[in-house]
């Protein structure tokens, strides 16, 4: 980024200051001089023209002397810092008045031409060759009666014109050296307040494509830099915790297949070599199936949670009635209640009937929090099923007496493969997704599920589920 996005806007601040330069220097100086001229040209022709008409027709009535008439011209040759030419028809000299540095005037204009200055009302340049430097020139004829009987020319030297464009042009350039300082204090702005905040980012980014997860951006202002660096940081941090869990879930994965099936060899071996007896093949037979079991129960959950992962999973919504697929699911472990005599009371609202759901999907929630329940409880106990209706909302509940879940483990029971350790010691079979499972399928259904547990008293399972309209 150094090479590239920063030199350009540094050649673009240098480039904008050459340009406000070059521009000034040429068109600005040009569009100023040329009003200039404008300006100065209306002024020493309304003061000529004044002059000739009011004051110099005396001269040809012989109402004025040439004192006085000398007087007049000197007094506007120092007014307008110009020479002024009092001449006749033919460009004959009368009299003339001007600065010292300007040149004494001919006694004969040569080639005069009173109207060679065409449709403009100023001429430029060195005046039939009488000055030795630009001036310009208006002409104004005097007038007597109808008849034109001389002109005044006044010429101002054309250097005063341009030293009052130096000195227009000198504000000019203050102005934009101001402008240019204020600019760079803008690029020193964007220096600390983009341009490094971007190269950190750019950096978190390299570092998150070869695999560094943990770099942390650090920008901490309170602006869009600021939260998408917050943003970049929080997304390494999920993805980092996404990579160890997915660490972790193959582990997992590759324990609850391995230890099955380092049993089945074991024993098949054993069984093949001899070293089992015949008459005990039975027993380690039944081994063989029960972890044969466990291996096809852990397979259809990891599909089951597949369908998940991929969005696959398409939800059939009927409308059902909710307390008998309760009893169903609840009958289907009669035989397993009996022998830990454990005892299942549903509590029903009545004002509950029908739910709009996948009555599949929430068949196997019931299934696996009653299954859940049932390892966990210890005998003698019972476990309450209970449904209510809270703000157009039917709420399960599934709660048990047994052994409980500890505190810092509430938050992960959700998680993949995840047993606590009171639960090592019971659940030998599960597969540690069966929340797993129920979490995600009480999500398809856009509900929730929550769950309260106090150790050594027992857990309770809540989750929700849309009305029906037809209840």
């Amino acid at each position: 980024m150094r090479s590239t996005l920063y030199l350009k806007f540094i050649s673009i601040y240098l480039i904008f200051g050459f340009l406000c330069l070059f521009t000034v220097a040429t068109l600005t100086h040009e569009l100023t001089i040329s009003e200039l001229e404008e300006d100065t040209s209306d002024t020493l022709y309304k003061e000529a023209t004044l002059l000739a008409n009011d004051y110099l027709t005396g001269y040809f009535t012989d109402d004025l002397t040439l004192s006085d008439i000398h007087t007049q011209l000197d007094g506007m040759s120092t007014y307008l810092h110009a020479s002024t030419w009092f001449i006749d028809r033919t460009g004959q000299v009368i009299l003339s008045a001007g600065a010292d540095e300007m040149p004494v005037p001919p006694s004969e204009i040569p080639d005069f031409d009173p109207a060679e200055n065409g449709s403009s009302k100023y001429l430029l340049g060195t005046y039939h060759d009488l000055f030795d430097k630009k001036v310009i020139t208006v002409i104004a004829p005097v007038t007597q009666g109808f008849t034109t009987k001389g002109y005044l020319l006044l010429h101002k030297p054309y250097e005063d014109l341009e030293q009052q464009t130096s000195s227009l042009l000198r504000n000019v350039y203050i102005t934009i050296v101001v402008i240019y300082i204020l600019s760079f204090c803008i690029l020193l702005a964007f220096h600390f307040f983009i341009y490094q905040p971007l190269r950190k980012i750019t950096e978190a980014a390299t570092q998150y494509a070869s695999g560094n997860l943990t770099y942390e951006i650090p920008v901490r202002t309170e602006d869009e830099m600021g939260y998408l660096s917050a943003s970049l940081n929080y997304m390494a941090a999920q993805l980092k915790d996404m990579e160890d869990y997915q660490k972790k879930f193959i582990a997992n994965v590759s324990h609850d297949f391995r230890s099955p099936l380092t049993s089945i060899k074991g024993y098949v071996e054993a069984i093949v070599d001899g070293t089992i007896p015949q008459e005990l093949q039975g027993k380690y037979l039944n081994i063989i199936l029960f972890e044969t079991e466990r291996l096809t129960d852990l397979t259809k959950d990891l599909l089951t949670l597949n369908e998940f992962d991929t969005k696959d999973l398409l939800l059939d919504k009927t409308n059902f009635n909710l307390h008998d697929t309760i009893k169903h699911t609840a009958a289907s472990f009669e035989g397993t209640c009996t022998s830990k005599k454990i005892s299942i009371e549903l509590l029903f609202d009545p004002r509950i009937q029908n739910v709009f759901a996948d009555r599949g999907k929430i068949q196997q929630v019931l299934y696996n929090l009653l299954d859940n329940a049932i390892k966990f409880s210890n005998p003698d106990s019972s476990i309450v099923l209970e449904t209510t209706e809270r703000n157009g909302k039917v709420f399960v509940s599934v709660k048990d007496s047994g052994i409980g879940i500890p505190k810092k483990s509430l938050t992960k029971v959700w998680e993949r493969f995840y047993k606590s350790d009171l639960s090592r010691g019971k659940d030998k079979k599960g597969t540690g997704l069966g929340l797993a499972i129920v979490k995600e399928i009480i999500q398809a259904h856009g509900e929730n599920i929550n769950v309260i547990s106090t150790e050594g008293v027992g857990t309770e399972f809540i989750f929700s589920l849309t009305k029906s309209s037809e209840n």
